[in-house]
């Protein structure tokens, strides 16, 4: 019997371990910060409560990256796995952000329930693959960055283009004087232009942080013209501790949790993928009883993130790809990217400044960002037969024109129950509730293994774009 250790659980020299630990962590570090950004500026929330968040944020990504790659009994995958808050329930938390009787505790709530649920039914999740071929997840995946663009769009802009402002005790919505501003327009501008200079001319790990390197030169020269302050950052602590339920009791509301549960089996559907594309460049064989253990880890993330005032989490696409640049499949690296992780969470002074960086910044990168979403699922939809088989049109175009419904009119929905609100007003929820629905009409199920099949291929078409 071989002693040979294998490389996923190799154990490399400590400094060798913190600088492939610290780039998995710079890979990740923009997409990690985004959500706790637009859901606390969504939620108008102190400049004091961002920076908790974003510090709430790190601290609990490091410990879903740990519980993932090092694991717990009958938890964690045990492969180079980076966790952070996944932009597929960002659409529903902004709806319920607008909503004054779910709102931020709610949202906890419902992130709670989630976590629960996926524990319970992750062994069950692969069972469901073949309802989730690349025609489906393609779309879905297209419409999550199609509608996060105008979250980029108005990051790029300065904010909302319209404030709602109390004059004489009646709320009304009036124009944002600093939005659209050249000052602005330029620096989201010169941010996307470092980035694309950086992709297309910087090589190995300058072209993999090339967002992060954006934002940093956008902040220096946010600074330089006077937009970005630091007087929050001054005042922050070097050092604290991420306390539980910071916020208040959470809310346990039946449809928030029920949209999160819903969000949670498309994650996990995501995540499986991701599974089975680093089983295959690992060269690390992944059976039923891995797959169980790596979606239950998503679980205990995602609970985890309601416990310490988060969101739901998943595997990073972009450091699955980051192995397969680097070739380096040791566990044990992204387990230190996690313990960095952890680490900045403990650091206001690290959050403050995060949050001090200006929107019209994050916009130039969240342009990049969102789009490379978009993107991906536009990679995966290329893997689709729609020559021969033209149902696969229908079900994109379909899907996609109800994802596109809340983005176009947000009175669409304006007469049904408030209660469905939550649900009807992501369009990520509603195209992936249709491209379901009308591939299975026009379609039918596969079996489980083509289903196995084309969840490795979606990952893979994922991870190289």
């Amino acid at each position: 019997m071989s002693s040979e250790v294998h490389p996923v659980d190799r154990k490399l020299p400590v400094p060798r371990l913190v600088v492939l630990g610290l780039q998995h962590v710079l890979v990740m570090y923009a997409g990690a910060v985004a959500v706790p950004l637009i859901i606390g500026r969504a939620l108008k929330l102190s400049p004091e409560d961002i920076a908790f968040l974003i510090s709430a944020d790190l601290f609990a990504c490091g410990l879903a990256t740990l519980v993932q790659c090092i694991g717990l009994p009958g938890v964690g995958i045990r492969l180079p796995v980076m966790m952070g808050v996944t932009f597929a329930a960002v659409g529903p938390m902004l709806s319920m952000a607008g909503s004054p009787d779910i709102g931020l505790l709610g949202i906890y709530g419902s992130v709670i329930v989630a976590g629960l649920f996926a524990i319970i039914v992750a062994p069950f999740i692969s069972r469901l693959l073949p309802l989730f071929p690349p025609v489906v997840t393609g779309t879905i995946i297209m419409v999550i960055g199609i509608s996060l663009m105008r979250v980029g769009i108005n990051w790029a802009g300065g904010g909302l283009p319209t404030l709602t402002r109390v004059v004489d005790g009646v709320p009304g919505a009036f124009p944002n004087p600093a939005y659209g501003q050249l000052q602005g327009l330029g620096i989201a501008l010169f941010v996307l232009l470092v980035i694309l200079a950086l992709l297309k001319w910087g090589s190995g790990f300058i072209s993999n942080v090339a967002v992060l390197l954006g934002i940093i030169a956008g902040a220096v020269l946010a600074t330089t013209l006077g937009v970005m302050h630091f007087e929050k950052v001054a005042s922050a602590a070097w050092a604290d501790i991420v306390v539980p339920f910071r916020f208040g009791a959470p809310k346990f509301l039946l449809v928030p949790s029920i949209t999160m549960c819903i969000v949670m089996i498309v994650v996990m559907i995501e995540s499986l993928g991701m599974f089975l594309a680093l089983g295959e460049m690992t060269d690390r064989k992944i059976d039923q009883q891995a797959l169980a253990r790596g979606l239950r880890a998503d679980g205990v993330g995602t609970l985890l993130g309601g416990i310490f005032n988060t969101f739901p989490y998943t595997s990073f696409s972009q450091n699955v790809g980051l192995v397969g640049v680097t070739g380096v499949r040791s566990r044990w690296v992204t387990a230190t990217g996690g313990a960095i992780m952890l680490l900045l969470g403990l650091m206001p002074k690290m959050s403050a400044l995060v949050e001090a960086v200006p929107q019209v910044v994050l916009g130039g990168a969240g342009l990049v960002m969102f789009g490379m979403v978009a993107a991906t699922g536009a990679r995966i939809l290329t893997a689709v037969d729609f020559k021969t088989n033209r149902f696969n049109l229908f079900v994109v175009a379909i899907s996609v024109g109800f994802g596109m419904i809340p983005l176009v009119s947000q009175n669409f929905f304006k007469q049904l129950p408030s209660q469905l609100h939550p649900l009807l007003e992501s369009g990520i929820l509603l195209a992936a509730i249709a491209a379901v629905a009308l591939n299975a009409f026009f379609n039918g199920l596969g079996t489980a293994e083509s289903a196995k099949a084309d969840a490795a291929q979606t990952a893979a078409a994922a991870e190289h774009a």
